[in-house]
């Protein structure tokens, strides 16, 4: 099938052509053109995004928004807003925007306008929650319901946990959540379990189980094992009142002795990456943090969904946000890039965008199947400042070359100013924010460090070359409205990136293989154990390795016994 590949195209090859002269460029002299500086500063509604330490000029930025058209963004963008199934693989409409959109919008998928849907479900989880949170919802034993584990891997986990991360510490969700608890469980590993459980009664629990098939193994094993942990306690028939469903397969919820009227729909336009503000986030953070609270949260959401759908692409923050991935991931061969969030509050906001940057753009053929002969995706990784500074921070200043995301927040959750000290506690946080950015761009020299008196012997290894580039991001605060925005942006830039690759970031099959492959290791297993036989269906190193376990995990059973 013949495919144009954008690497064909006169703009790809423009910027091709223009990387020599970024090569003779340092981000010292850049930064010192405070036009060009001012020209890359972008604000949304409060929140500010800094692009002027990433290795770009004014022509720079010319020509990748000529790629962007090359690329058909735009079109792109308006397509994926007006339901059009852009997930060709899949044969799916690409809506998660659709998920926080007002109740007035329209936004339509094969004809139907899919708002009133969303906010069906939306008022349901409203009327539970509140249920639950007022105590009119009751357990099997008639006391109030204040704790939630929630049991999902994947989308069903990494999104929601990050959302709820950052709010547990935001002053008005910590008192609309007071002494309620909520938890995830995700990992099949039955550490998890018992570290979920640890210290909650069984007549106090609420279970939400995330699985759009209600077959998903890891989380349908630790559903069941929760499951036996309620019954064990309350009964059978308490499983009704202490476990609920974020499914589309009735059939099997109803099975599992979950009452339909408690599972909370959602639908095949929603990846599960995308699906934090769908049921699957919503109806656990509401069960915390009040539904009011999850509302705001989605607001913030489509405050950025707006302006990527409606401004220029000049000035749309998460078109932007994807070029400046694109040119340093496949123009300046830069593959890594480290979220480096200066509130402790963000701590899940690097392993939430793992999955939504990694599963989405982690491709090697285009849309149309085509082998992509110019690398694509980006490795994230990530920790809050200032931990990292003591961790990896080393190899970013003086190894290899890694562009950083630096965001920073104005007015901290909590403040403390201890009497004496110079600066509050997060002013010597933010301090270091500040510093760091601009610790990469401009380096230190030899010369500077000879004037400081520094031992020949040790200039070398205290040199920095500066010219690393990096993006801020500044928020005024982190409240529920701010994170749905950080959401947002990071969510569209990684569709800019696909879009501009012209690969297909909303399937993933990349992990279907081990999934397949884990089902006949497990038959192996099971048969191996039932029948006292040694594994021999695999490779001799599989073969070995799963017959050490087996032989190993009996001698280990026979210890306990």
């Amino acid at each position: 099938m013949a495919s144009s590949l954008i690497s064909d195209s006169a703009a790809w090859k423009a910027l091709e052509d223009h990387i020599p002269a970024i090569n003779q460029a340092h981000l010292r002299d850049l930064l010192a053109d405070e036009g060009r500086s001012a020209s890359l500063i972008k604000e949304l509604n409060g929140t500010v995004l800094d692009l002027s330490r990433q290795r770009v000029t004014k022509e720079t930025m010319d020509l990748l928004l000529n790629l962007a058209k090359e690329a058909n963004v735009k079109e792109k963008i308006t397509k994926m807003f007006a339901g059009e199934r852009i997930n060709k693989t899949e044969n799916r409409a690409v809506l998660h925007v659709a998920l926080r959109a007002p109740k007035d919008e329209v936004i339509t998928c094969d004809g139907q306008n899919t708002v009133p849907a969303v906010h069906e479900v939306l008022d349901k989880i409203k009327a539970f929650s509140e249920k639950v949170r007022t105590g009119e919802w009751v357990g099997a034993t008639g006391k109030p319901l204040t704790d939630v584990v929630c049991i999902g891997i994947g989308g069903s986990f990494l999104g929601p946990l990050f959302v709820h991360t950052a709010l547990q510490t935001e002053p008005k969700c910590a008192e609309a959540a007071g002494k309620r608890q909520l938890r995830f469980l995700s990992n099949v590993d039955p550490i998890d379990v018992a570290l979920a459980l640890d210290g909650l009664e069984p007549e106090t629990t609420l279970v939400v189980i995330v699985s759009k098939t209600f077959t998903t193994a890891e989380t349908m094993l630790n559903a069941k094992t929760v499951r036996s942990w309620i019954i064990a306690s309350l009964g059978k028939d308490a499983v009704a009142k202490h476990m609920v469903a974020v499914s589309t397969n009735l059939k099997l919820v109803s099975e599992f002795g979950i009452d339909t009227a408690n599972a909370f729909a959602f639908w095949d336009w929603v990846g599960g990456r995308f699906s934090v503000c769908s049921a699957v986030g919503v109806a656990p953070l509401a069960l915390q943090y009040g539904f009011e609270n999850v509302e705001k949260f989605l607001q913030g959401a489509w405050d950025v969904d707006k302006h990527f759908r409606d401004a220029s692409l000049e000035s749309n923050i998460p078109v932007l946000l994807g070029l400046i991935g694109v040119w340093n991931a496949t123009f300046l061969g830069y593959p890594s890039r480290a979220i480096l969030p200066y509130c402790q509050s963000l701590s899940k906001l690097a392993p939430h965008i793992q999955q939504v940057s990694m599963e989405s753009n982690g491709k090697g053929v285009t849309i149309e199947g085509v082998r992509t002969p110019y690398p694509t995706g980006q490795i994230d990784f990530g920790e809050p400042g200032t931990n990292g500074q003591h961790s990896f921070y080393q190899l970013i200043h003086q190894g290899r070359v890694i562009p950083c995301d630096f965001i920073g927040i104005i007015k901290s959750q909590h403040s403390v100013h201890l009497k004496g000290e110079m600066v509050s506690n997060h002013d010597e946080l933010m301090c270091n924010f500040f510093a760091q950015a601009d610790a990469l761009a401009y380096g230190k020299t030899k010369e500077q460090l000879l004037a400081e008196g520094v031992p020949e012997a040790l200039v070398s290894h205290k040199t920095f070359t500066g010219n690393r580039p990096s993006l801020s991001i500044l928020l005024p605060t982190l409240t529920p409205y701010t994170v749905g925005q950080l959401l947002a942006m990071y969510e569209h830039q990684v569709a800019v990136q696909g879009f501009v690759w012209g690969i297909n970031s909303f399937d993933q099959w990349g992990v279907e293989l081990g999934k397949v492959l884990a089902l006949k290791v497990r038959k192996e297993v099971s048969l191996a154990r039932n029948q006292g036989t040694k594994v021999t269906a695999f490779n001799y190193s599989t073969n070995f390795l799963l017959n050490q376990y087996l032989k190993e995990k009996e001698e280990v059973m026979k210890t306990f016994e």
